[in-house]
């Protein structure tokens, strides 16, 4: 995972991203500024229901209609603590039982991580509170409509996660562990 050296400094402050810039010596003994972005993480869930995964179909302004899994911006809180206020937010639902399925570094050139997580024995518990820039529609789909949605063209989430998903559909026992890892089972 990328990280920003202590000696950087912000030199920008955003709304979503920060830019740190930093003196860095060349191995020629020369030296350039080397510059990184800092963002917060992004937390996707994959929820279950019995059988079913629960997925979104979202639209956002200035995107067009897409699936993506629940979740959103980590902003002061654990990865864990983001997964349950986005599934609560998104979906009213509450999960029994909430794991990290992986944590994925985006680029070598910013601080953010894509953390997937896994939460098995959801239930509806209350309405969902979008905020004004969310329509989503919580659509339940077996395994393999799950897959086809991942790597399809109206799927917007972790390319990185895509990536490991189409890994997968090419070796039978990995993704038959990747089912079992999702139901538990």
């Amino acid at each position: 995972m990328a990280k920003i050296p202590k000696q950087a400094k912000r030199v920008f402050h955003g709304v979503i991203f920060d830019v740190y810039q930093w003196r860095q010596k060349m191995y020629d003994g020369t030296y350039k500024t080397f510059e990184m972005l800092k963002r917060p993480n992004t937390i996707e869930v994959i929820s279950v229901v019995g059988n079913k995964i629960y997925i979104a179909e979202q639209e956002q302004p200035g995107k067009s209609k897409c699936y993506t899994l629940l979740g959103g911006r980590q902003e002061k809180e654990t990865g864990l603590q983001t997964a349950r206020r986005e599934l609560l937010e998104e979906a009213g639902m509450r999960a029994n039982r909430i794991q990290i399925f992986k944590k994925y570094s985006i680029t070598h050139k910013m601080d953010w991580s894509l953390i997937v997580y896994i939460a098995r024995g959801c239930e509806v518990v209350a309405e969902q509170r979008l905020d004004g820039g969310e329509k989503i529609k919580i659509l339940p789909v077996d395994f393999d409509r799950f897959i086809e949605i991942i790597l399809s063209d109206k799927f917007w989430g972790g390319l990185e996660f895509v990536h490991d998903v189409l890994k997968m559909k090419h070796n039978k026992p990995a993704l038959a562990k990747f089912k079992q890892q999702i139901f538990g089972k």
